[in-house]
């Protein structure tokens, strides 16, 4: 979908609730990426890799001079002899680290990737979620997108709005937004956590 397509996607979508969410989204994966300087991780599920967005969000990082929105596509069928930008496997959401975002789009939720997810989010990811209604992903997520089978939009076209949105250049992007909870479930995580190795 080209930038002409959007613009008129959006002019069909005024004075809907979809244009400020996407556009809210965007500036908390923007905001998060930017204020981190980077190490975007971008997974579906199994059956939903979310290939479009990816190279979508390639193009705003370069079109918005942004180069943290460019993502690393996690596939989970990733081979080896795949070229180097589709041969990354989910061992990479295994070696997040603290700093780094991982954009979840999964219109269902199969539990190995939510144990990675989880496993992510206590070594300090920030977890955005896309598409994810109000199951386990939405609640391990610091900020979702809810896209609902009965959705006015499908999935993909939420996704052509957030990568347009994001690669934005208006004003400052907001940082991720912690609750009570959110911060509660961070000091929990830390005081948890076994300690650091010494070498």
């Amino acid at each position: 979908m080209d930038a002409v397509r959007v613009a008129l996607l959006r002019e069909v979508l005024a004075g809907t609730e979809w244009l400020g969410a996407t556009r809210r989204f965007a500036g908390v994966l923007r905001g998060s990426v930017v204020a981190h300087g980077g190490g975007l991780l971008l997974v579906g599920t199994p059956e939903y890799e979310p290939w479009h967005l990816a190279a979508h969000l390639v193009d705003e990082a370069a079109w918005s001079g942004t180069p943290e929105l460019a993502p690393t596509l996690v596939r989970h069928h990733a081979r080896p002899c795949d070229p180097p930008h589709l041969a990354v496997g989910p061992g990479r959401i295994e070696a997040a680290r603290r700093g780094e975002t991982l954009l979840v789009v999964a219109p269902e939720e199969p539990a190995p990737l939510l144990e990675r997810v989880h496993d992510a989010r206590r070594a300090g990811v920030t977890v955005l979620a896309l598409g994810a209604d109000d199951g386990d992903l939405a609640a391990l997520a610091h900020d979702t997108l809810p896209v609902p089978e009965a959705a006015e939009l499908d999935l993909d076209t939420v996704q052509h709005l957030v990568s347009a949105a994001a690669g934005e250049n208006g004003g400052v992007s907001p940082r991720v937004r912690r609750g009570f909870r959110d911060r509660l479930s961070r000091l929990a995580e830390i005081l948890t956590a076994p300690p650091p190795a010494s070498w």
